[in-house]
């Protein structure tokens, strides 16, 4: 489903801003711990999880850089800087365009550091107009809190609207074997997608130097990172495009939508779900987390050109009553990490569709337990 901007709300409050902020600082800690455990029953290997885990810090430190730019959001600063725009139905992330003026302002940010005071500076400034002028300082707090954004994104290491390819050598010598890694911000639906491709290389030079194929791949695979298609496609169109790389295996995971009774409009049940938890603050959100797995069965050789054959994968798609050929995947896997109040009511309501969803529930502590 598309999104609208009438999906599209501000934050102007400052306390709910800084709330909005807190929560997924916790939601992402516990994303590391479930990837954790799905390592542990053998779920996800140690270079996937590894790889998962880059990207979940990534995301908390976008968080943390947005967190800095809008910690005065909702005060009289002397100027108007806007509101976090999140998408409130059917995501509970961020818009899109908020990444996209992020990245941006990431180019140009040494020059804003240069012109800026430095931390000290200002915390000096701050002391002064406390003490002399018994004034509290918001025009200098809001000067600090776009300093701290801008040092945030000069450290980089951040999750983009584009995180190109990446290319890890898991085994191999003659025919090495690579797990590539890539990961987008989905503009459909403002959410996070990572994709983790295995691919076997039968070509001369090892991908990642081979100064031809590796500029070519992280644009093909960029290009194909569209929510929208399936893995299949995705799979199939790589395999005909480069005959000598064979992607063995593809998972793409969707991370949210987040819910919150506090933020988000949901719909269905997870709306009376939270409705009748009742949960306290920081622990009112349940987030969705979706595996789609697609793995290539057998080989099979076809010709090309004159003289010369080429193989090419032939995927397992999913047996049961056909879905397959629908989604496009070897399995799919739907999970929900959620707080312990909003999962005891989850399970007193028992809604239609939930049965087959992996539950994670999590504590305070870091506990992660599975249902």
């Amino acid at each position: 489903m598309t999104n609208t901007a009438n999906d599209h709300r501000g934050i102007p409050d400052t306390l709910a801003s800084r709330r909005y902020f807190t929560k997924f600082d916790k939601i992402l800690g516990h994303l590391g711990r479930v990837a954790a455990m799905l390592h542990v029953e053998k779920r996800l290997t140690k270079s996937e999880v590894e790889v998962l885990t880059r990207y979940v810090i990534a995301l908390n430190l976008t968080f943390r850089a947005l967190s800095m730019k809008y910690l005065l959001v909702g005060r009289d600063t002397g100027q108007f800087f806007g509101s976090l725009t999140m998408d409130v139905q059917e995501s509970g992330f961020p818009t899109v365009t908020e990444l996209l003026v992020m990245a941006n302002d990431a180019a140009q940010a040494g020059q804003h550091l240069r012109s800026m005071p430095s931390v000290e500076a200002l915390k000096d400034q701050m002391v002064t107009e406390i003490i002399g002028d018994q004034a509290i300082p918001t025009r200098l707090q809001f000067t600090l809190s776009q300093r701290l954004y801008y040092e945030e994104l000069a450290r980089g290491k951040l999750f983009w609207a584009r995180n190109d390819p990446q290319c890890l050598w898991l085994s191999g010598e003659e025919r090495r074997r690579y797990l590539l890694h890539w990961a987008v911000y989905d503009s459909q639906v403002n959410l996070p997608t990572v994709y983790l491709m295995e691919v076997e290389d039968s070509g001369r030079d090892a991908l990642p130097k081979d100064d031809r194929r590796w500029p070519e791949v992280q644009a093909h695979l960029m290009a194909q990172s569209l929510g929208g298609l399936k893995l299949l496609t995705i799979a199939q169109g790589f395999d005909e495009t480069f005959d000598h790389l064979h992607p063995k295996r593809l998972r793409r995971f969707h991370i949210g939508p987040m819910y919150s009774h506090s933020f988000t409009q949901q719909s269905g049940p997870i709306r009376e779900v939270l409705e009748q938890a009742r949960a306290p603050e920081g622990q009112d959100w349940a987030l969705a987390w979706t595996l789609e797995d697609l793995e290539s069965e057998r080989v099979r050789e076809e010709k090309s050109g004159w003289f010369s054959r080429v193989e090419r994968e032939v995927f397992a798609l999913d047996p049961f009553a056909g879905r397959g050929a629908e989604t496009g995947t070897t399995a799919t896997e739907r999970m929900v990490i959620l707080p312990e109040r909003p999962f005891q009511a989850l399970s007193e309501l028992s809604p239609p569709g939930f049965a087959q969803v992996r539950k994670f529930v999590v504590s305070e502590t870091g506990r992660v337990l599975s249902y």
